[in-house]
């Protein structure tokens, strides 16, 4: 709560500095703690049944609303701009979670169908990122099932996530090799490169406290003039560093780590524990490379998705 507390304090900050419009950090802020504290207590009531019902959910959205972005479908592997892969990337997280706390075999095993739906949605919604994310985290939480240990994996997947961003960085900043930028580039939208770019040089310039939230669209889009008037760079470490400094990266990071640091040291079991941490990782990398974390369902299921892997299950 801190922590959180801490976000929404300095997106009021740099708006007060700069004339920014903190409305989108302070709703991405109440949606997430909302979601926490709604997952902590139907956790710990319902451990099953609460994440079941959130991986339900989480598939009917993404399959009902697969246009989560009011932009144009992006092409590539990101498909409605990132969105509907985070869904699915939760939603085989939230029934993997729920499979693992089941005890009952037949139980488990609906449940484990549940999650692998989300690669095959991820197919028929023509997001091929959603299909790999909700792929991994099926991997991962298979794989959860035979570790005896919780720290080395969980520090494998804050790696995993300071990769993805150093890997963004290096190409906004152009240290990538021109070769592997350019295979890398071609994976998104051609205005999508430009678009980080722009970030960088806005956070470059204002290092402290960055232009102001909601203000990349007015001050970006020098180097993408073609790009969707959506006013984000499509990266959430980026749009940060951008729009609130190094202090905004430092707390959306400190976020993360936080997460992983309760998954550590929660008493739910341990592929419980490390399921949920797979599936925020790969939240986590998604919204490195998209603006997955502008939509409220989305930040709301990862807050939720903490919240049951980290309740105590109430007992009479």
């Amino acid at each position: 709560m801190i922590l959180l507390g801490a976000c929404a304090g300095w997106s009021l900050i740099t708006a007060a500095v700069h004339g920014g419009r903190p409305e989108g950090m302070l709703l991405a802020v109440l949606a997430l703690a909302a979601g926490y504290a709604g997952g902590r207590v139907s956790g710990a009531l319902l451990p099953v049944a609460a994440p079941c019902a959130g991986a339900a959910a989480g598939l009917v959205l993404a399959v009902t609303l697969p246009r989560l972005s009011p932009g144009p479908w992006y092409a590539g592997p990101l498909g409605s701009a990132g969105g509907t892969a985070a869904l699915l990337a939760l939603a085989a997280g939230a029934a993997c979670c729920a499979a693992w706390a089941a005890g009952v075999p037949a139980l488990r095993f609906g449940l484990a169908a549940l999650a692998c739906a989300a690669v095959p949605a991820g197919l028929l919604l023509g997001s091929a990122a959603g299909c790999v994310a909700g792929g991994a985290v099926l991997l991962c939480s298979l794989a959860a099932g035979s570790a005896h240990g919780r720290g080395r994996w969980l520090a494998g997947l804050a790696g995993t996530a300071v990769l993805v961003t150093a890997v963004i960085w290096a190409v906004a900043a152009g240290a990538l090799p021109g070769g592997l930028a350019g295979a890398f580039g071609g994976w998104f939208p051609a205005h999508r490169v430009p678009q980080w770019q722009d970030a960088l040089r806005l956070a470059g310039h204002h290092r402290g406290l960055g232009v102001g939230p909601g203000r990349f669209g007015e001050l970006g889009g020098l180097g993408a003039p073609a790009s969707p008037a959506d006013g984000r760079p499509h990266s959430a470490p980026l749009q940060q560093a951008a729009e609130q400094g190094l202090v905004g990266v430092s707390l959306l990071a400190a976020v993360f780590c936080w997460v992983l640091y309760a998954l550590w040291r929660t008493a739910r079991p341990t592929p419980v524990a490390l399921t949920a941490g797979a599936a925020l990782t790969a939240l986590a990398a998604l919204a490195s490379v998209s603006n997955a974390l502008s939509f409220t369902p989305v930040t709301a299921g990862a807050g939720l998705l903490a919240g049951w892997a980290t309740a105590r299950p109430w007992s009479p």
